[in-house]
């Protein structure tokens, strides 16, 4: 059985991760159109990003987090609690 055509909805759907890529985006002086322009994607899908409503792939994950001077893990990484455990 083939998966669904179309974008992915982030497991965390709207959660810390959207959170995290616009703070990061805002901390690096980035507009979304800036952004997107930087990693040759369109601002749509920045936007669903930041809303939790596109989960990237591998590749484009590495070229945000780069673009905003960050690591993939610090931008999409599970919450950890206090075991350590996420």
């Amino acid at each position: 059985m083939a998966p669904p055509a179309g974008p992915v909805r982030a497991p965390e759907a709207g959660g810390t991760a959207g959170v995290r890529i616009r703070a990061a985006r805002k901390e690096a002086g980035l507009t979304q159109q800036g952004l997107s322009s930087a990693v040759q994607v369109s601002r749509q899908t920045i936007i669903a990003m930041e809303t939790g409503d596109y989960a990237p792939s591998v590749y484009l994950a590495l070229k945000v987090a780069r673009a905003l001077n960050t690591t993939v893990e610090l931008l999409w990484g599970a919450e950890v609690d206090a075991s350590g455990l996420s």
